[in-house]
């Protein structure tokens, strides 16, 4: 029997690339308002695309889930790069845990996702520990550096605050109270 060589791997159009990018972030947009119930139909009329490409992209709902929540935590690491190049490192601070609020203001939708990446066997877990971990010691460390907070606070300290404090605000439009919170443990960490 012989062995067929394998194909190369070819880079995908174009079109496919934009058509992905859009189907993820209407899928933020629409999780963050309809939640995990939401129609993929809706995520595949407010991107622009049919439900057909929707799912060439996403086989499954969870599969979408995942890979809207990964791009997110992306974002929200090259976000602490940026920020860490900002005049102050507490309002850098300030600005990427509001980020992280929405953060998990999405995810609330979809709490099947929420819940692989709080599982710490998932590779989802995995993967935005490590982002998140070093995206907040970036933003800690230079805050520290520069002697306006505290330096007893640890990356997972911050990371775990963000999350206890986003889950507070359930309700719809509840991101004011929580950005608020964010002010006052912030704050708190003050020299």
């Amino acid at each position: 029997m012989a062995v067929k060589p394998h194909k190369a791997m070819r880079k995908p159009r174009a079109d496919s690339v934009r058509n992905r990018e859009r189907l993820l972030a209407a899928a933020a947009d629409v999780f963050r308002t309809g939640g995990a119930e939401a129609s993929l139909e809706a995520v595949a009329r407010r991107a622009g695309v049919g439900i057909g490409t929707l799912y060439r992209h996403f086989p499954t709902r969870d599969a979408l889930f995942e890979a809207v929540y990964r791009r997110e935590v992306e974002q929200l690491s090259e976000l602490a790069e940026a920020l860490a190049l900002a005049d102050d490192p507490v309002v850098a601070l300030r600005e990427w845990l509001r980020a992280g609020i929405r953060l998990v203001a999405t995810k609330r939708g979809a709490l099947k996702a929420l819940a692989l990446a709080v599982d710490s066997s998932s590779d989802v877990y995995a993967f935005s520990q490590a982002n998140l971990t070093r995206a907040a010691g970036l933003l800690l460390q230079r805050a520290m550096a520069a002697k306006r907070i505290r330096d007893d606070v640890t990356a997972d300290d911050l990371l775990h605050v963000l999350i206890g404090i986003s889950l507070m605000g359930k309700e719809t439009g509840s991101e004011e109270k929580v950005s608020r919170l964010v002010d006052i443990f912030v704050d708190g960490l003050l020299e």
